[in-house]
C-alpha cells in the first residue's frame, strides 16, 4: 500500500537522524545517560561481565540500533521487528534525556515535557507499525480461524457419533 511506503520512511527518519546525531556527539549523550545508569546500578552490576555497561558504549549501541532498525523500517525490511527495536530503544533514551520532572525552571520543564511526550508519541507510532501486518492476516487471526474450523469439525463429528449411537 502506498501509505506504508510513505509512512515508514517518514517515521524512520527521526530515528536514523537521532542515531547519527548520537554518534557525532557520544560524550554529551553519555553524560545525559549517566544519571539513569547510576539509578540502575544494582541491575547492571548483576549482569555478566560481557554485557557493556559504560555510558559511551551504550550510546553507540543505541545509535546503531536506531540507524539500523530505522533503515530497516524505512526500506520495509522486517518492519515489525525493526519497529519493536525502535520502541525498545526509545524507552531508555526518553527516560535519560527528558526527565522533565527534575527541572525547577518552568520553561525548561515545559520544553522537556514536550520532548518527553513527543518521544512517547513516537513509541506509540512504532508500536502501531510493529503490529501492522501489511494487509496480510495476523498470526492471531489465523490461529483463531484454524481453531474455529477445528471446533466446527469436532462438533460435526460429535453429532455424527451421537446419531450413530441412536
Amino acid at each position: 500500500m502506498l501509505i506504508r511506503r510513505l509512512a515508514r520512511p517518514m517515521l524512520a527518519s527521526i530515528f536514523i537522524w537521532g542515531g547519527i546525531g548520537a554518534l557525532k556527539d557520544v560524550s554529551n549523550h553519555a553524560k545525559a545517560a549517566t544519571p539513569l545508569l547510576e539509578k540502575t546500578k544494582p541491575v547492571t552490576d548483576a549482569l555478566p561481565a560481557q554485557v557493556p555497561t559504560d555510558p559511551e558504549t551504550l550510546v553507540r549501541i543505541d545509535a546503531g540500533v536506531k540507524i539500523g532498525a530505522g533503515a530497516m523500517l524505512a526500506l520495509g525490511k522486517f518492519p515489525r521487528l525493526a519497529s519493536l527495536l525502535l520502541a525498545a530503544s526509545m524507552v531508555p533514551t526518553t527516560l535519560a534525556a527528558h526527565r522533565f520532572w527534575e527541572h525547577e525552571d518552568p520553561q525548561q520543564r515545559t520544553e522537556q515535557q514536550i520532548h518527553f511526550l513527543k518521544n512517547v508519541g513516537l513509541i506509540g507510532g512504532v508500536l502501531l507499525a510493529s503490529v501492522d501486518t501489511g494487509g496480510k492476516p495476523s498470526v492471531g487471526y489465523l490461529a483463531r480461524k484454524t481453531a474455529d474450523k477445528g471446533s466446527r469439525k469436532a462438533r460435526k463429528k460429535a453429532k455424527k457419533a451421537k446419531k450413530a449411537r441412536k
